[in-house]
């Protein structure tokens, strides 16, 4: 039980060591602006916090399996799906990519694009849930965080129309959009974390 607990903070933590860590990489590089860039210039190739930031996003997926596997023990203990934990696990195979394939090589989108499908984990996380009491936190939980991150993944896609008038009034503060996603998705990996530490409590 110690054991899952441990690996179940790993979800807090990985939330808490990617945002401190894009900040500490921003200051490497001059002139960087959180609120106008993109996340993935802090490790473009050329850029002086490449290293720093693929170290970072090594560290992050690493702590997000650690998390997967607690996840996955919690669950199975409580008689429920696994799928969410294998979809978090599918986050941190995504951000490893991103990490060690610098933009602009071609598979960092590609894996970039790939992080939709550990989108998907507070949607399943919620669908996991069974109609118990002790669970009802969860499932309102994770329901209210995905529709946050489909928002934001819809806020995101803006992208695409980049000669739109919306386009223009989004693009000064693309940065803060593209980390609003971010926040959702972490928010609810912590959140998700400390819930299931308390639906494991003995009562």
């Amino acid at each position: 039980m110690t054991d899952t607990r441990v690996r179940l903070w790993l979800g807090p933590i990985a939330a808490v060591l990617l945002f401190a860590g894009m900040f500490a990489v921003g200051l490497m590089i001059p002139g960087y602006s959180h609120v106008r860039q993109t996340v993935s210039e802090l490790g473009e190739v050329g850029s002086p916090g490449r290293l720093a930031f693929s170290v970072l996003l090594l560290l992050v997926a690493t702590c997000l399996v650690v998390f997967a596997t607690g996840v996955a023990a919690t669950l199975r203990a409580a008689g429920g799906s696994t799928v969410p934990a294998y979809l978090v696990g599918a986050m941190a195979i995504s951000a490893a990519g991103v990490g060690v394939f610098a933009f602009p090589h071609p598979l960092h989108n590609v894996f970039g694009l790939s992080e939709l499908v550990g989108y998907q984990a507070p949607l399943v996380a919620a669908l996991a849930c069974r109609s118990a009491t002790r669970t009802r936190p969860i499932r309102t939980f994770s329901f209210v965080m995905y529709a946050l991150v489909v928002l934001a993944i819809a806020a995101n896609m803006t992208t695409l129309h980049r000669h739109g008038t919306l386009w223009l009034h989004i693009q000064p503060y693309y940065g803060v959009l593209q980390r609003l996603l971010f926040a959702a998705w972490f928010f609810w990996c912590a959140g998700y974390a400390v819930l299931l530490m308390r639906m494991r409590r003995p009562r």
